[in-house]
C-alpha cells in the first residue's frame, strides 16, 4: 500500500469474498490492495473512514435510454449521468435507439461518442443496433467497440429502428455469432401482439391483456432455437413472464448460451398496485402480477436470471398520457434502482451481496468489463458507493436528476440512502452535491 494516494476505510466493505472490515488502496484511479481495517495509511495519502456506511463497488447498468442526440428533450447524457451517479451506479452502456440518429452505423456511433464525451459523470459504453437492412454494418460496429447488438423481435415504438422478422433474425444472430458477439433481444412475439385484446383507455388491466406473456414466452422460445442451432450467444432483455423460465434454465443446462435480465420494477411493482391512468407505470413488456413478480425472485435466487438492470426509458412528461394504449412505454430508474431492488431484497431474505452480484458483478461479466468492474477487488477500477443500507427515504419527483420528473416510485418510502459515489478514486456527488463531469468511453476490449 506504499504508493497509495488514497485510501476508504470501512467496517463494511463488500467483497468477492464477502463484507468485511477493510481498507482499500487507490493509486491512479485503481484499486491496489484490500487491507485488513487498521492497516497504517502510508504518508502522503488521504484516508477517507466511511465509518459504518457500506462500501459498494459502483453499479453497472447495462440497458439504458439516454436519447441523446435527437430527443435530448427526453433525457441526455448530462442528466442520465447525474441520476445514476446519485444512485450509485459508475458505468452504464447506452440503448442504440430513442436518439437521432440510432447507432446502426459507425458514422452514428461516432456522432453519438462526440455528444456524450463531454457531458458524461460516469463511465459510458454502448450497444450497436440490429435492423433489417443493417446487416453489414455489424462488423464495422463490432470493430469500433460497441458492446453488442439489440434487436427487436416486435415493433419498438420509434420508426427508425423497425424488428427482425423470423428470418431477418437468423441472418442477423448467423453474422454476430460468426463475430462472437453479443445479441441482446427484445422478445416479444409480434404475431401474439396483435391477436391480442386491444382496448384503448385508462384501465391498466386492459394494457396488461394487450401484452400477454405467451408473446415473451413464444418469441424467447424462438431466441432460444435460433441460438441453439448457431450456438450464438444471446441475452434476453427485460424479462417480465415468469413463464418463460423453465425454457430458460433447460436450454442453458443444454448448453444454450443464454443469459437473461430483469428490471428493478418488475421485480418491486405490481399490476395489482397500479392506478387506472398511471402511465408512469407503463413499459414494455408490462409490469405483472405478484405471483408473477415471485417466480422472478426465485429465479434470481437460483441463477436463472443473471442480472439486474434499470431499462431507464425516459420520455417528456406530456407523452405519459392517462391513456395506456398511447402513452409512452418506459419507466426512468437510474437514481433509484438500488434503493427500489434493496428494498425488495431485504424484505425477502436477500443481501446485499445478492444485490451487488445482479447489479454490478453480473453485469460487468455481461458486457466483458469484469477485469475493471464490478468489484472490490485489486486491479479493479476505484468505482464506488457508499450506501447507508438501514436508512430510508421518500421518493419525491422534485429530488431526482433525470431530466423529466415522472417517476413510478414516488411517494414510495425507500431503503439505502446513497451517501456518496466514486469513479476512478475521484468523489464525483456527495449530498447532492456533483463534480464537473469525469466519466471516460468505453469500448470492448474482447
Amino acid at each position: 500500500m506504499s504508493d497509495a494516494e488514497l485510501v476508504l476505510r470501512s467496517t463494511r466493505v463488500l467483497t468477492p469474498g464477502g463484507t468485511v472490515a477493510a481498507s482499500v488502496a487507490v493509486a491512479g484511479g485503481t484499486i491496489t490492495a484490500v487491507l485488513p481495517h487498521d492497516a497504517p495509511v502510508p504518508d502522503g495519502a488521504r484516508l477517507e473512514d466511511l465509518g459504518d456506511h457500506v462500501l459498494l463497488p459502483g453499479l453497472v447498468d447495462t440497458h439504458v435510454h439516454v436519447n441523446d442526440p435527437g430527443r435530448t428533450e427526453w433525457e441526455g447524457f448530462w442528466t442520465a449521468t447525474r441520476a445514476a451517479a446519485a444512485g450509485g451506479i459508475t458505468t452504464l452502456v447506452d440503448m442504440p435507439l430513442n436518439s437521432l440518429p440510432p447507432t446502426t452505423t459507425v458514422a452514428n456511433l461516432r456522432t453519438k461518442q462526440r455528444v456524450a464525451a463531454d457531458k458524461a459523470h460516469i463511465d459510458v459504453g454502448f450497444w450497436g443496433g440490429a435492423l433489417p437492412g443493417n446487416l453489414e454494418d455489424l462488423r464495422p460496429l463490432h470493430e469500433a467497440g460497441v458492446f453488442g447488438f439489440k434487436a427487436f423481435l416486435s415493433p419498438s415504438g420509434v420508426e427508425e429502428f423497425p424488428h427482425l422478422d423470423r428470418a431477418s433474425l437468423a441472418r442477423t444472430m448467423a453474422e454476430i455469432a460468426a463475430l462472437d458477439g453479443l445479441l441482446i433481444v427484445h422478445a416479444e412475439d409480434p404475431h401474439l401482439l396483435a391477436s391480442a385484446p386491444q382496448r384503448p383507455g385508462p384501465r391498466y388491466a386492459d394494457f396488461l391483456a394487450s401484452r400477454p406473456r405467451d408473446a415473451e414466452d413464444s418469441a424467447i422460445a424462438q431466441l432460444i432455437r435460433e441460438a441453439k442451432a448457431l450456438d450464438a450467444r444471446v441475452h434476453v432483455l427485460h424479462l417480465s413472464s415468469g413463464d418463460a423460465l423453465p425454457m430458460i434454465a433447460e436450454a442453458r443446462a443444454e448448453g444454450v448460451r443464454i443469459t437473461v435480465e430483469t428490471c428493478p420494477h418488475y421485480l418491486t411493482l405490481t399490476a395489482e398496485e397500479v392506478p387506472d391512468g398511471a402511465s408512469e407505470f407503463k413499459c414494455c413488456p408490462p409490469i405483472r402480477e405478484a405471483a408473477n413478480q415471485d417466480l422472478l425472485w426465485q429465479a434470481l435466487a437460483d441463477g436463472t436470471i443473471d442480472c439486474v438492470v434499470t431499462d431507464h426509458s425516459p420520455s417528456t412528461a406530456d407523452l405519459k398520457t392517462g391513456d395506456f394504449a398511447t402513452a409512452w412505454g418506459g419507466i426512468s430508474g437510474l437514481q433509484l434502482s438500488l434503493a427500489a431492488v434493496w428494498t425488495e431484497a431485504r424484505r425477502r431474505g436477500h443481501g446485499l451481496e445478492d444485490v451487488v452480484r445482479w447489479m454490478s458483478a453480473r453485469t460487468a461479466a455481461l458486457v466483458g468489463l469484469d477485469d475493471r468492474k464490478g468489484a472490490i477487488a485489486p486491479g479493479r477500477d476505484a468505482d464506488f458507493a457508499v450506501l447507508a443500507p438501514d436508512e430510508t427515504f421518500t421518493v419525491d419527483p422534485a429530488a431526482l436528476q433525470h431530466r423529466n420528473r415522472v417517476t413510478a416510485y414516488a411517494g414510495k418510502t425507500l431503503y439505502g440512502v446513497v451517501k456518496s459515489t466514486w469513479l476512478r478514486g475521484r468523489r464525483i456527488v456527495a449530498d447532492g452535491e456533483f463534480t464537473e463531469p469525469k466519466g471516460r468511453l468505453l469500448t470492448r476490449t474482447h
